[in-house]
């Protein structure tokens, strides 16, 4: 597991479901303004070897306060890529508790469930989330590209 922050919440991710971890250059910003509300948490886009991936803000995903992204964890086998605040370490777990019942919000979506580390409890996040493949279709129609077949996408 990765282990991240945002907002000074630590949330924990799949190390198989990052690609890559780099910083904050080269994004382009979104404009999703006359799009759902629900697409302004994708604020920035990313070119990265002919393929488009679309940006999280995290803070807006969460619901948390804004705070300054230093860092970018690019998805696996998903045109999406998180804003993050910082990376904290990497880190095994022995097991994943099930989400308590407290937790019947979005937050239901967004966590796997709850890993319990030596110092602390992580929410465990689902990658699949971040973006799903309506998000994905609508946001490449909206940045000019035209999807000519079932999930294909020309540029």
């Amino acid at each position: 597991m990765i282990l991240f922050s945002v907002g000074g919440t630590t949330f924990a991710i799949s190390a198989a479901a990052v690609e890559e971890i780099r910083g904050v250059s080269g994004l382009v910003p979104l404009r999703t303004g006359y799009l759902h509300a629900k697409f302004s948490k994708f604020k920035y886009k990313l070119e990265r070897d002919g393929r488009t991936y679309f940006v999280v803000d995290s803070n807006a995903h969460f619901h948390i306060l804004p705070t300054r992204h230093d860092r970018l964890l690019m998805l696996r086998n998903r045109p999406a890529a998180i804003l993050v605040d910082a990376i904290d370490r990497m880190t095994e777990i022995s097991s994943l508790q099930a989400l308590p019942r407290a937790f019947n919000g979005e937050e239901r979506i967004w966590y796997r469930g709850l890993a319990v580390l030596k110092d602390a409890v992580v929410p465990v996040v689902d990658p699949d989330s971040f973006l799903t493949k309506a998000e994905s279709t609508v946001l490449n129609a909206a940045s000019g590209k035209v999807s000519i077949a079932r999930g294909a996408v020309a540029g």
